[in-house]
Order: C-alpha cells, then sequence, then structure tokens
C-alpha cells in the first residue's frame, strides 16, 4: 500500500474536525517567508530565461558542478525515473519511501527490496534514499560513488538531505555522469511543499532525457519566485540548519520522558520505537495530533518538528 503522511483527512474521518496538529510529515513547520509574488508569475508561462535562472541558483545552493533539472517536486522525479531506461531488474534499500517501488512497479520493472547496500550490486537500476526516511540511515557519498560502478543507474534519493549537506553526492557528479541521478526536495527543508518543487541531478546526456519527459513546464511561476528566493537565501539556511538540529534534539529529549527510544530519523523527523504504535498514534490523536506509523514496523512511530512554542507544549500535555 503507497501511504503517506500528510493523511490528515483519514485523521478528521476517524477522529473528527479539529485544530489539528499535523507531525505526520517530515515538512518544515516553519517555511521560508514567501517573496511577493508579481502579477506575471501567476499569468504568464514561465520562460526559458527564468528557468534558466533558477537552474543556476539550485546548482549554487547544491554544490553542483552541472545545472540540476527542475521538476514539480522529487515526486515528478521519482515518476520519471522508470523511463530513462528499459524496465529490468530494479532494487531499492529499503524499507523506505514507498513511492519509488510503486512506481517502477507500475512501469514494468521486476522490483525488490533489500536491507543491504551490498545487495543492490548488479542490479540493472538501485535505490538509496540518503538519508533514509524513516530511519535515517546515512551512507557514504564515497561509497555511493563506488556503488554506482557496480549498478547499471544508482539514484539517490536526497529529500532530506538540506539539513545535512555533508551525506549529498549532488557535487560530485559531472556532465559525463551517465550512471547516477540524484534527487532533491525542495518542499520539506523550505516548508513550501505546496508550492512542488524539486530537482534531478546528473549529467548531461541524462538532464537532456528528464527534460524531454517533464516537457516544456514542469515548474510553476510561483514556484521558481520562490526558489530563487529561498536557494539563493544562504544566511536562513544555516539559521534554519541550526534550529532544526536544536529542535531535533529537543523533540528525542521530550519524549525520552515517555519511554520512547530513537530508531533514527533526520533534523525534519524522528522515529521511535514504542510497545505499539498503532495505539501510541491513537492516543496522540485523541489529542488531535497526527502522526505517522508505518504496516511494516508495528512498533516505529515519526513524528515532524512542531512549529510554535503553541505546538511543544501540545504535545508535551498529549505525552
Amino acid at each position: 500500500m503507497r501511504d503517506h503522511g500528510g493523511d490528515t483527512d483519514a485523521a478528521v474521518a476517524r477522529y473528527g474536525a479539529g485544530d489539528w496538529l499535523d507531525l505526520s510529515t517530515g515538512i518544515n513547520a516553519r517555511p521560508y517567508p514567501m517573496p511577493e509574488l508579481s502579477s506575471r508569475a501567476l499569468t504568464a508561462l514561465p520562460t526559458r530565461a527564468e528557468i534558466d535562472a533558477l537552474k543556476t541558483i539550485a546548482q549554487q545552493a547544491y554544490g553542483a558542478s552541472v545545472r540540476p533539472v527542475p521538476l514539480a517536486g522529487a515526486q515528478a522525479a521519482i515518476q520519471l525515473v522508470p523511463r530513462l531506461a528499459r524496465p529490468g531488474e530494479a532494487r531499492i534499500l529499503g524499507p523506505t519511501y514507498n513511492e519509488h517501488a510503486g512506481a517502477l512497479s507500475a512501469a514494468g520493472w521486476r522490483v525488490s527490496e533489500v536491507r543491504e547496500t551490498g545487495a543492490l550490486e548488479g542490479a540493472d537500476l538501485a535505490v538509496v534514499v540518503n538519508p533514509n526516511n524513516p530511519d535515517g540511515r546515512r551512507h557514504d557519498p564515497a561509497r555511493l560513488r563506488a556503488l554506482s560502478r557496480r549498478v547499471r543507474l544508482l539514484i539517490v534519493d536526497e529529500s532530506f538531505a538540506d539539513p545535512e549537506p555533508e551525506v549529498s553526492l549532488a557535487g560530485t557528479l559531472g556532465a559525463a555522469e551517465d550512471r547516477i541521478v540524484v534527487l532533491r526536495s525542495f518542499g520539506k527543508f523550505y516548508g513550501l511543499a505546496g508550492l512542488r518543487l524539486g530537482f534531478a541531478i546528473t549529467g548531461a546526456a541524462l538532464a537532456v532525457r528528464l527534460r524531454s519527459l517533464a516537457g516544456p513546464w514542469a515548474v510553476s511561476g510561483p514556484a521558481i519566485a520562490a526558489g530563487c528566493a529561498a536557494l539563493g537565501d544562504a544566511a536562513w539556511q544555516a539559521e534554519t540548519r541550526a534550529r532544526l538540529r536544536a529542535d531535533a534534539a529537543r523533540l528525542d529529549a521530550m519524549v525520552a520522558s515517555a519511554g520512547w527510544s530513537l530508531v533514527g530519523g533526520t533534523p525534519l523527523f524522528r522515529t521511535y520505537e514504542v510497545p505499539d504504535a498503532a495505539a501510541a498514534q491513537d492516543a496522540l490523536a485523541r489529542h488531535l495530533i497526527w502522526t505517522r506509523i508505518f504496516p511494516y514496523a508495528p512498533r516505529w512511530i515519526r513524528l515532524g518538528l512542531p512549529g510554535d512554542e503553541a505546538g511543544w507544549s501540545r504535545l508535551q500535555a498529549a505525552l
């Protein structure tokens, strides 16, 4: 089942409407302040110059030597990846975000989930999420580079890498790269998931293929405007990284008092082991706090970070 966080409609259907605190995603709850949009951003088709400006700023932000391909979120890239090669054997390092398996299976790939990176070797297409969702497992970029030489195509999903740039492979990719595609999310770290903006970073030939598959207007005018502002704001990025690290530690300490133990996570979300995840989710939901549990791990519960002191107080009281 391709279940996801952010499904507050399911919470409302089960527990009723109200002032829900949604902690079921890893989206930054204190978003980048949207720039004032020009009327053109809403009324005109994006120009090549505007899209090129976004590519340039994204290239600088991600430390890449090639210009990223802008797309309508990392999810759009996940939907296009299966079409980059003829369907064959795909292996995914799991457990992880289930849309990778769903998109590949729908496109005719033979998909299997493996638990160790060594088991990815020999695949026609391999997927690694780094840092991983939901357990936060991290992979050294040099080891991923070595792995890419043992598979036909390596997809590295870095949707949660913005708070920890040191784990990113994006800066190592050159124009001749034909075995690695790095996916980046904009909405999670910058807290603007509704804009639907993300990037694929790869070599020139695969970038041309992705742009062709995505079509001429893969991103919207408002997404371009927000992306150019936020990706170029180094001061906000540094401040937000520091705050998220502190808030993640705060959350770890808070839930420890309830007897929960840390499985792992990132500065954007934390996953904990509890005696019964469904019961813990239910208990918090009765306080109108929505969280994320996983069908394959009945003792895991994942929480995003509250965005303000009111949210922190509500969570503390519920715990």
